[in-house]
């Protein structure tokens, strides 16, 4: 069964992610990393999670993942899935698997960020299967 498009919420905004959401509208996926411990983070905030330092920057990500965990949210209007997909650069993030069929989807497939519109006009990262031939 084809994933079916679905009205998306604009996303809240604070100063500590505003970087973030400006970057989705350029289409561009950033993350933080801590200089101190060399790790990158998701979600994006100013002190790393994993050794609490205030020292972190942001950085473009690649934008390629393999699929962590999904579950599959089967509603009247459609079906639609809610992943864990682990980026390149390090962290797992949650996030949605769009344009695909729900029984193509597997844990460990490749996938590359794609840009949904929200109903407030804004852009949100999400992830569809990686295309055959390209590196996830």
């Amino acid at each position: 069964m084809r994933i079916q498009d679905r009205k998306i919420p604009a996303p809240e905004t604070n100063p500590e992610t505003l970087p973030y959401w400006e970057a989705a509208d350029r289409g561009e996926l950033v993350i933080r990393r801590c200089r101190p411990c060399g790790k990158a983070h998701h979600y994006p905030r100013t002190i790393c999670p994993l050794c609490f330092s205030p020292e972190t920057e942001w950085q473009t990500a690649c934008g390629r993942g393999v699929i962590y965990s999904y579950s599959v949210m089967r509603l009247a209007s459609g079906p639609y899935v809610v992943a864990y997909v682990t980026l390149e650069e390090g962290p797992t993030m949650m996030t949605n698997i769009v344009d695909t069929d729900v029984e193509a989807i597997s844990i460990g497939q490749p996938v590359s960020v794609v840009f949904k519109t929200t109903e407030g006009g804004h852009k949100i990262p999400m992830f569809a299967p990686a295309e055959p031939g390209k590196p996830a």
